[in-house]
C-alpha cells in the first residue's frame, strides 16, 4: 500500500483495483514476494477494515 498510494500516489480506487500481478510489476518485485490471493484472504480474514460507523 505504502508504495501504491505513497510512491506511485494512486488514488485508493486505482490502488485496490490492480492485480497481485500488476503490484509486482509495479514494484519490480518477483512474484513470489507478493502474497498470492489465498494468503491474501488469510490476511484479510485476520485483519479484517473496521467498520467506520462502529458497530451495528
Amino acid at each position: 500500500m505504502q508504495f501504491g498510494l505513497g510512491v506511485m500516489r494512486l488514488p485508493p480506487d486505482a490502488f485496490w483495483k490492480m492485480t497481485l500481478p500488476e503490484i509486482a510489476a509495479a514494484t519490480g518485485k518477483p512474484r513470489g514476494a507478493i502474497p498470492d490471493a489465498s494468503a491474501l484472504r488469510a490476511l484479510m480474514n485476520l485483519y479484517p477494515d473496521k467498520d467506520p460507523h462502529g458497530p451495528a
